[in-house]
């Protein structure tokens, strides 16, 4: 299995990483993504990532940052290039339904954060929430080589499946397994086995029946046994399609 986001740079996993890579490696977990959201948050990723082989990490700005993290395209390849484990670019994208920071500063930050994935050819990982109508239209005027991967996939069937015209990935977290996700669960029902990837984002979205606790990476195996009964397989079938997928859009194995 391979947690493909989470935030190990956060509490309480930041100062209890060995204690949560071991209860990673009893459920046969062999790597972690581990995500970028702000500046002053990188150099504890490029701390994390060099101690420990199985964690990956990405630069990024989340869109709740940028009225104060605005940065360029090419600032961001300089981060990126700091260190070979750093293997994407984001979290990057759109967030309406809160609007933490101004729409205009997010779409400059999400367009400047797809400039950087293209000329890198690293993946893009994206957050969409209340933005949909603007997220495709910025997607699908990028390059058709831009390499997406939709985080924590909430968004309508409609929306998936125009993304699914620009070839995208979808990552489930443990919000497929919740009692009221009927229509999120319909939605990758509907997906590609290919096209799927797994996640917690810890430390926030514990699944069920973690619901209430801290989430951790171990917690990811709730999240794939949950999708592979929507799509009608069994977990070891799914853990080694999402571990093939997630290998072939960060590592192009």
């Amino acid at each position: 299995m391979i947690d493909s986001h989470c935030h190990l740079d956060h509490e309480p996993l930041v100062q209890n990483i060995e204690d949560v890579l071991s209860r990673c490696k009893k459920e046969g977990i062999n790597k972690v993504l581990t995500i970028s959201t702000t500046l002053r948050s990188f150099p504890k990723i490029l701390d994390i990532v060099d101690k420990n082989e199985m964690i990956f990490g990405t630069f990024g700005i989340h869109p709740h940052e940028t009225n104060t993290d605005q940065i360029s395209k090419d600032e961001i390849i300089s981060k990126i290039k700091l260190n070979s484990k750093i293997i994407g670019v984001g979290e990057t994208g759109l967030d309406f339904y809160y609007n933490n920071s101004d729409k205009d500063k997010q779409i400059t930050s999400f367009k400047n954060h797809i400039d950087a994935a293209l000329e890198l050819n690293f993946p893009l990982i994206v957050h969409s929430r209340n933005a949909e109508d603007e997220t495709y239209e910025i997607l699908k005027s990028s390059d058709k080589n831009l390499k997406i991967l939709m985080h924590c996939f909430t968004g309508s069937l409609p929306f998936a499946l125009k993304l699914m015209e620009l070839n995208s990935y979808f990552s489930a977290s443990g919000i497929i397994t919740f009692k009221n996700s009927n229509n999120l669960q319909n939605t990758f029902k509907q997906l590609p086995l290919e096209r799927l990837l797994i996640e917690t984002d810890s430390p926030f979205l514990a699944p069920e029946p973690m619901r209430g606790k801290k989430n951790e990476p171990s917690f990811v195996r709730y999240t794939l046994k949950k999708l592979s009964e929507l799509k009608n397989i069994t977990p070891n079938e799914l853990d080694k399609i999402t571990t093939e997928n997630f290998n072939r859009l960060f590592f192009n194995l």
